[in-house]
């Protein structure tokens, strides 16, 4: 079966994830798709001279949403990311007013614009694209910053995370990952966008290099999963990280934690104390970002300790 792409100019995008969303394609557990994101300011900052005095009603435009045939409320739609691939020649790295970690700092200018230039991949010894800023080069390291399902009751925007997925700016959901979301509403309706060249955890000043991306993708559903998914869950292959978003940090590594404790129990068949205290023994908390309106943290649990739970 052909690869079939879902394009953001044919096909459509949303800014918000809701329990009322209708698919632009149905298609069959196990398809092979490429999702065309934009970048997620809409293309409005071309130049350092291009300021984001304000952070737009319509930001984080996610492409789809896909349903998968049968997958139904309780199920788990997989998502095996095989190759996130830049689509344009620069990103943009941008400060907002009132937006970002330092927003209160006297000392941050904002807005304040650097666009950073993409020199593709084939005049490197690895292969990798580099992103330029202020003539300092980064190895690009694509990662897809909003990514979500339909919600189970409330509607969220593309600017916040929750247990959908949504803005997670989660720099692990990228090529060779496997992401793990639970199904809400029939179908899953799957959307993406707001993909970075390159970020680092926590982007604290409120963007990545933000850029346009091609997304390969294969989709299926677990149906009556005997472990019962509340929230993202990531398989980077060396590990199996839980993904949580709360209005504390405090608050999102709770949830994190409980959730690979479910994943530690369900393992090894150890009571909440003993996968709480073995996995603050293997565990680590990690911090996906701080700066959406509700914060993001995982808890990465070495595979050699919990095989799938699927």
């Amino acid at each position: 079966m052909a690869r079939e792409t879902i394009s953001d100019d044919t096909h459509g995008v949303v800014y918000e994830f809701s329990p009322q969303m209708k698919p632009v394609r149905t298609v069959e557990p196990g398809t092979e798709l490429t999702f065309e994101t934009r970048d997620s300011l809409n293309g409005v900052i071309q130049g350092d001279e291009d300021l984001l005095e304000q952070i737009p009603e319509e930001v984080n435009a996610a492409t789809g949403p896909v349903a998968v045939e049968g997958a139904e409320h309780g199920d788990v739609l997989r998502v095996e990311i095989e190759d996130v691939r830049l689509a344009e020649d620069r990103g943009r790295v941008v400060t907002t007013p009132g937006f970002g970690l330092m927003q209160d700092d006297p000392d941050v200018e904002a807005p304040f614009t650097r666009v950073t230039p993409v020199e593709k991949g084939s005049n490197y010894a690895d292969g990798r694209p580099r992103v330029t800023f202020q003539g300092r080069e980064i190895a690009a390291d694509p990662c897809i910053g909003t990514i979500g399902v339909a919600t189970a009751g409330e509607t969220h925007s593309t600017l916040v995370p929750h247990d959908h997925g949504g803005n997670l700016d989660t720099n692990d959901v990228t090529a060779g990952s496997t992401l793990y979301l639970p199904v809400f509403q029939s179908g899953g309706l799957l959307a993406m966008g707001d993909s970075k060249a390159v970020m680092a955890d926590g982007e604290m000043c409120g963007t990545g290099a933000e850029i346009a991306t091609d997304v390969d993708v294969t989709l299926d559903v677990i149906s009556d999963p005997e472990f019962d998914l509340q929230r993202p869950l990531i398989d980077t292959g060396d590990h199996w990280k839980t993904v949580a978003s709360a209005e504390t940090m405090e608050a999102a590594s709770k949830l994190a934690h409980k959730d690979a404790m479910a994943l530690l129990s369900a393992e090894h068949g150890y009571s909440t104390t003993e996968a709480h205290t073995f996995g603050s023994l293997v565990g680590g908390l990690e911090i996906s970002q701080v700066v959406d309106p509700l914060v993001t943290v995982r808890n990465a649990i070495p595979s050699e300790h919990v095989s799938s739970p699927f």
